[in-house]
C-alpha cells in the first residue's frame, strides 16, 4: 500500500477505560478509570491506513472494519458526509475482551475524532448528546459509553423518545478503585447469552434497592458500599464462564471488600476505602493495581 501524504493537522484523543454495572447497576451504571487508549488521525490523499500498537496489535482488522474507523464513519454519516482518506494510529492500553470497556473506548475515540475532522472541514458540530446516542447504538447499551465520554460515575438510561441520557456524579474522594485485570478475555456476546430471559421478582427488587443505595454510597457515604454492590441479576449466571474471577470476587467480599465483576468480565474491581494490601491479593492470572477514577472523560489533546 502506498503511504498517502498528510493533509492538515493531526488530532489525538485520549479515552479512559471503564467499568460497567458495578454490581447491581446492570446496563446502566459506569465508572471511568484512568487507564487510557490514545488514538490519532490525520487526513491523507491516499487510501485508509490503520496502525495499531499495544492490545489488539496483530489481531484487529486494519481496514474499514476497524471499530474506530467504523465509528468515524458514523460521525461523518451523522454530518451528512463521507469519511475522507485518513491515517489512524491507535495506542491501546485497555485490554481487549477484559471487561474494562475497550470497545466503548474505541467507539468514543472514533466518534470524537470524526467530530473533530467534520468541524475542521466546515461541517456541523456534533453535540455530546449525539455522540452518546451514536455510541450507544453501536455498543448496544450506554453503560460504558457514558463514562468513557463524560468521566466519573455515570447513570445512563433511555428516555421516552428512545434516546440515551447520562447523569454524571463525582465519586466520593475516599473511594479508591482496585482493578484486577485478568490475563484471559471473554466475549460480552457470549456472557450476555448466559443470562436468563426472566428473573425472580425478589431478585429484581433486591437489585433495585441495591442500585439506589449504590448511587448514595459512591457519591456520599462509602460505608454502604458492601450492601450496595450486591447483585442478583447477572453475576451468578456468568460465573461458570469465568470461575477464577467469580472465586476472586467471592473471596474479596467474604473479607468485607466491595468487589464486583467489571462489566461482562473477566476483570474484577474493588471499591475500597482506607488501607488495602494489594500484595496480599496478587495471584496468577490477574494483574492487580490501584487505578484512579478518571474525572474528565475522553479528551481531545492539544
Amino acid at each position: 500500500m502506498t503511504r498517502g501524504e498528510t493533509d492538515g493537522p493531526t488530532y489525538t484523543v485520549r479515552v479512559p477505560a471503564t467499568s460497567a454495572n458495578l454490581g447491581p447497576g446492570f446496563d446502566s451504571f459506569g465508572l471511568a478509570l484512568a487507564r487510557y487508549d490514545e488514538v490519532s488521525v490525520c487526513r491523507t490523499d491516499g487510501p485508509l491506513e490503520v496502525v495499531v500498537s499495544g492490545f489488539g496489535a496483530g489481531d484487529v482488522p486494519l481496514d474499514e472494519r476497524h471499530l474506530v474507523v467504523r465509528a468515524m464513519v458514523e460521525a461523518y454519516h451523522a454530518a451528512g458526509a463521507p469519511l475522507p482518506g485518513i491515517r489512524l494510529t491507535c495506542v491501546n492500553r485497555i485490554p481487549h475482551g477484559g471487561g474494562l470497556g475497550s470497545s466503548a473506548a474505541a467507539i468514543v475515540a472514533g466518534l470524537l475524532l470524526g467530530r473533530a475532522l467534520v468541524v475542521a472541514d466546515g461541517g456541523p458540530m456534533l453535540s455530546d448528546e449525539t455522540v452518546l446516542a451514536l455510541g450507544t447504538a453501536m455498543e448496544g447499551h450506554p453503560d460504558n459509553v457514558a463514562p468513557a465520554l463524560y468521566g466519573g460515575f455515570t447513570v445512563a438510561f433511555t428516555d421516552n423518545a428512545g434516546q440515551p441520557v447520562a447523569v454524571r456524579r463525582a465519586v466520593h474522594p475516599d473511594i479508591r478503585v482496585v482493578v484486577f485485570a485478568a490475563d484471559e478475555s471473554s466475549s460480552t456476546h457470549h456472557t450476555r447469552g448466559l443470562l436468563p430471559a426472566t428473573v425472580p421478582h425478589a431478585d429484581a427488587g433486591a437489585n433495585a434497592a441495591a442500585a439506589a443505595l449504590l448511587v448514595h454510597a459512591i457519591t456520599e457515604d462509602p460505608s454502604f458500599l458492601m450492601p450496595a454492590t450486591r447483585d442478583r441479576l447477572h453475576q451468578q449466571y456468568r460465573a461458570a464462564a469465568m470461575p477464577a474471577s467469580a472465586a476472586l470476587m467471592t473471596q474479596l467480599r467474604d473479607t468485607g471488600v466491595a468487589a464486583v465483576i467489571s462489566g461482562a468480565g473477566p476483570a474484577v474491581i474493588a471499591l475500597v476505602t482506607g488501607d488495602f494490601d494489594v500484595n496480599r491479593w496478587r495471584r496468577p492470572g490477574f494483574d492487580v493495581d490501584f487505578v484512579p477514577v478518571c474525572t474528565s472523560g475522553a479528551q481531545l489533546l492539544d
